[in-house]
């Protein structure tokens, strides 16, 4: 294994660049292209903007009604699979709610990345 030294002032640069280029990427990327019915999101997401208990979205899980995904111990759905729940009436709630689910989970992103940017 080689060792390579930087002086602190080389090594600073170097972080400076890695950064603006991150930023530059982050910043170009197109967002307007994700299809929100592809987006992921939590049990906490869908339970607090659409205004349901855990309970039914765990019963919805037990009974293989909806698809879902566990990583790390926490349950993802996709858009497209709330709204076939609230299409087909196992869900209820509103269009409204559904909006708010789609817009807070972008903003949450947003917040996201912005945050691994300045870092």
């Amino acid at each position: 294994m080689d060792v390579i030294t930087l002086e602190s002032q080389a090594y600073k640069e170097l972080v400076t660049k890695i950064n603006a280029i991150a930023k530059f990427v982050i910043d170009h990327q197109k967002d307007d292209t994700i299809n929100p019915d592809e987006m992921w999101v939590d049990s906490y997401e869908v339970c607090t903007f659409l205004k349901i208990s855990e309970r039914t979205l765990q019963r919805l899980r037990s009974n293989r009604i909806i698809s879902y995904s566990i990583i790390s111990g926490k349950s993802y759905y996709t858009i497209a699979e709330i709204k076939r729940m609230l299409n087909e009436k196992r869900i209820r709630s509103t269009e409204e709610c559904m909006n708010d689910l789609i817009n807070n989970h972008q903003l949450h992103a947003q917040q996201r990345r912005t945050i691994k940017t300045d870092k």
